[in-house]
Formats: C-alpha cells, structure tokens, sequence
C-alpha cells in the first residue's frame, strides 16, 4: 500500500477484550492500527499476538494511560513523529466504578430479556465514592483528553467512536438537572458537561445511595461529549456506540455476546464512508435516542 493511502486508527484500552478486537478487525481491513494499554507488558504481548496471526505489518504498540496527560501527549508525539495524522480514534478504554453484584446481575432482566430499562442498576453496580471517581476520570475525561482533534483534521473525513454503553442514556441518569443540561444538545458545551460531573461527585460524596451510579453518569457525559464534537467539527464522523453485553472482564464474562459480535459495531462506525451519520448514538448497530 503506497504510503500516502495507509489509513491510521488509534484503540484505547486495546489489550484484551473489545479493544483487542476491534484492533484485530480494523487490522484485517488494512489499516494501521496503534493497539494502546495503560500496561506496556500486556499491550506489547497483545500486539504479538496480533503479529502472530499475520497482522505484523498492521499493527503497533504504543503505552497509554488515558488519565494522564503526559501520556496523552507523548502518543500524540508519536503519531505526530510517525504518520503525520491520524484518521480514525477508537476511545475504548473504560472501567466500570464500581463492585458488580454478581448474583442480581445474573438474575437481572438484562440477561434473560436484554431490556435495561427493566433493571435497577443500583444494586447491580454496588457504588463507592473513590471507584465512581476513578470511572469518571478513565471513561469521561479520558474520552476528552484522548480527543487528538489536530492530527484528526488533517484526514479529510476522520472517524471519532466512543465506546459507550446503552445505560449511559438519560433515561437512566437520576438528577432532573444533569438529564436537563445533557439533554439539551443546542445549548450543551463542554463546560456545560464538566460541570454537570462536578456537581454529580460532590453529591456522591455526601450519600453515594442517593445518586446514579458513576457508570451510567460517565457514558452519559461520553454521549454528550461526543454530540458536542459531531456539531464542532462537522466535517468528521463522531458517534458513540454500546457494543452490547459483551463478556469480557468488566462484567465478570457474564454477558451473552462475544468479543468478536462486540467489536463489529465499532468497527462498522469506524469505517464509515464520507458522509456518513454524525453525532449519533447506537445500540449495536441501530440508531437509539440518547
């Protein structure tokens, strides 16, 4: 492939589950894929066995912690260094903040049904301030941090996903305020957002049973997020999308689809052609309300 057509995608949280595979299947459509992990040893074992099935020329590694600046930066250094631009960012690092109840998940309506409207999350997703914190920080602000707009604008129609998750919609989100302010897409900016979270954590702070789980309300901030920047920039293709119940390691493996139907949808959304839909929010591969 001559080297000015080489397409170039970044994955966070790409050394095993999801992100793994969405590294693999963007990988296999020949583009250059930049598998990043918080843990060096795990991400490179990652790429070697990528490199292992016949992806060598496809794949490279590079360390992330998407919490920390300094790292953000030196992979946009790196990019900057050895491509020049960047044409598709794959924001899939995330935690879930908080303990899940193994037993009410198992029993819940989600799996027998895949209905999350029927669920109460809250004792599902046991809750503790400092583990809420954490979620917020990986899952929202590491989808703002990890953003690398410059390198994006010199492709012309670069790719944004968020890999977010069907709870994260506002149905779900308990503060009349927060699902006001999100909710309202002409008026919402990122200051907007932040401080929608600042005010969640100081809530949660003072009785973590009386607000919504820090999941929910850091894939709702994503979705917002990712509707600000479809406006901002609309000569990109930015949308946020769940995967589904995936089994991987942050339910326990207690989902009922594989890593391989996870990744697709992602995927799919990456490799959209020019034009494509914008600002938009999807369960798999179905359009949904936020």
């Amino acid at each position: 492939m001559a080297e000015s057509t080489k397409r170039y995608a970044v994955v966070t949280g790409a050394n095993k589950g999801i992100g793994f595979e969405i590294c693999r299947q963007l990988a296999s459509s020949g583009i250059v894929v930049v598998l990043t992990s918080r843990d060096e040893k795990r991400g490179l074992e990652a790429v070697q066995k990528l490199k292992d099935s016949g992806l060598s020329d496809y794949i490279i590694f590079h360390q992330l912690d998407v919490t920390n600046l300094s790292s953000v930066l030196s992979l946009a250094n790196f990019i900057e260094t050895q491509f020049r631009k960047l044409d598709i960012l794959v924001n899939n690092a995330g935690v879930i903040g908080a303990t899940i109840n193994e037993e009410a998940f198992r029993a819940s309506n989600y799996l027998m049904e895949q209905d999350a409207a029927k669920v109460d999350w809250s004792k599902i997703l046991v809750p503790s301030y400092e583990a809420a914190e954490a979620c917020i920080d990986t899952n929202y602000y590491g989808g703002e941090k990890n953003a690398h707009i410059s390198l994006l604008q010199r492709y012309d129609s670069p790719r944004i996903v968020n890999v977010s998750s069907v709870i994260g919609k506002l149905q779900y989100v308990s503060s009349e305020c927060a699902e006001e302010v999100l909710s309202d897409i002409e008026n919402l900016t990122e200051e907007k957002v932040d401080e929608v979270v600042k005010i969640y954590l100081e809530d949660f702070k003072k009785d973590t049973s009386a607000v919504t789980p820090g999941y929910i309300m850091s894939k709702a901030a994503l979705n917002a997020y990712t509707r600000i920047l479809a406006r901002k920039f609309p000569g990109f293709c930015i949308n946020c999308v769940c995967p589904g119940n995936v089994r991987t390691d942050i339910n326990q493996h207690i989902g009922v689809l594989s890593v391989e139907e996870g990744a697709e949808s992602p995927v799919k959304l990456a490799l959209l052609p020019n034009g494509g839909v914008t600002g938009c929010f999807f369960i798999r591969k179905e359009q949904s309300e936020f």
